[in-house]
């Protein structure tokens, strides 16, 4: 009789992964607590296949390819009559071919942007027992978690703290080693947003107000990410490839590379620059927009060097139950250019998104 396959079946990966990732959480101390206890080896559930890491080449040698050099946009002649057409031009063109671009000269203080990836250090590198009271999954003001959704691709090397900044802020929640400077930095991010967002609409040749009027920037959240040095940088990633659930995210990061975007077939470096701010489109304004405007996949790599540290603000309306339907602006389609989506809620929206099958395909096709 032939022997039975002492291999574990596919299921069976992944309840190991499953249990092993609850093993972590019951802990409370996040991917930070491991690295205080001094590993030098990765957990394997927290190992991704070459496949999954590799499923693109890397676009190097940057400046020998035109079509692969990240779009930069200087914002600072913005209310010049002569210059605005052309950073709305800029923002077009970005905003179709890659789904992500930089500003400088935004407006926001770089002593603020500073102070911001500073609070979201010191939160992180506190003692176990002061984050861990702000452990939770869900919904919630303020959410400390590690990975929010288990992926059977694999586990990412990061945490994360989460915090609804608006329409309905509950400062008195947020941790206090960083609610001062959160309150600050998110009342430069608002009116940045809501002037991304006017240039937004110009770009799709609208009135700069139609994106605002229409609810996209109702609501805003912060997705702080810390990603501390990883002793296997390369058997995992910080951050698996996935698009933003949102309108429209406003990236502060710090000056360790890893953040990627998908460009024409290539994962290309988003550079990190002093004092600069990224920009991505996020799903729901592909949604709106068209498809004149894309949702880009990106990804962040583990590095073995730390931490590397984010502060995403998603501009968003599912921080407040609305069963408003969203679909492609009217006035951008014609006989030509008919609906190539149905109206959605967001909430029909995001119950999709947690359980898409992941690594590329869009839900806004599912």
């Amino acid at each position: 009789m032939a022997e039975m396959s002492t291999l574990p079946r596919k299921e069976e990966e992944v309840d190991g992964v499953e249990k092993a990732v609850k093993t972590l959480e019951d802990t409370k101390a996040g991917i930070q607590g491991l690295v205080d206890a001094g590993i030098d080896k990765l957990p394997p559930f927290f190992f991704v296949s070459p496949e999954v890491i590799h499923d693109h080449p890397t676009m190097t040698d940057l400046h020998l390819h035109t079509d692969f050099q990240f779009p930069i946009i200087d914002l600072k002649d913005i209310l010049d009559p002569a210059e605005h057409k052309g950073i709305v031009e800029k923002i077009r063109s970005a905003s179709e071919e890659w789904g992500f671009f930089q500003v400088t000269n935004h407006g926001i203080p770089e002593q603020v942007l500073k102070e911001a990836l500073d609070g979201v250090k010191r939160f992180n590198e506190q003692p176990r027992e002061a984050k861990m009271t702000y452990y939770a999954r869900g919904n919630g003001a303020v959410r400390y978690y590690t990975n929010y959704l288990l992926q059977k691709k694999g586990v990412g090397w990061r945490d994360t703290l989460a915090c609804v900044m608006a329409p309905n802020p509950a400062p008195e929640k947020y941790p206090s080693v960083c609610r001062d400077i959160f309150m600050e930095y998110s009342k430069h991010v608002r009116k940045l947003g809501e002037v991304i967002l006017g240039l937004l609409s110009e770009a799709l040749g609208l009135d700069p107000d139609h994106l605002k009027d229409i609810g996209c920037s109702e609501g805003y959240a912060f997705h702080c990410q810390y990603y501390p040095a990883c002793p296997e940088p390369d058997r995992t990633l910080g951050l698996m490839r996935h698009r933003d659930p949102d309108f429209f995210t406003v990236l502060l990061q710090n000056q360790i590379e890893g953040l990627q975007v998908l460009h024409r077939g290539y994962w290309v470096d988003v550079p990190p620059m002093e004092g600069a701010l990224t920009i991505n489109i996020g799903d729901l304004l592909q949604l709106v927009s068209n498809d004149k405007f894309k949702s880009a996949d990106h990804r962040v790599l583990a590095k073995n060097v730390g931490p590397r540290m984010s502060l995403a603000c998603l501009f968003t309306t599912d921080l407040q139950p609305s069963e408003k339907v969203y679909g492609p602006v009217e006035q951008l389609l014609s006989p030509d250019n008919p609906a190539l989506y149905k109206g959605t809620t967001i909430p029909n929206y995001l119950k999709t998104y947690v359980t898409k099958p992941g690594n590329g395909l869009s839900v806004l096709k599912l």
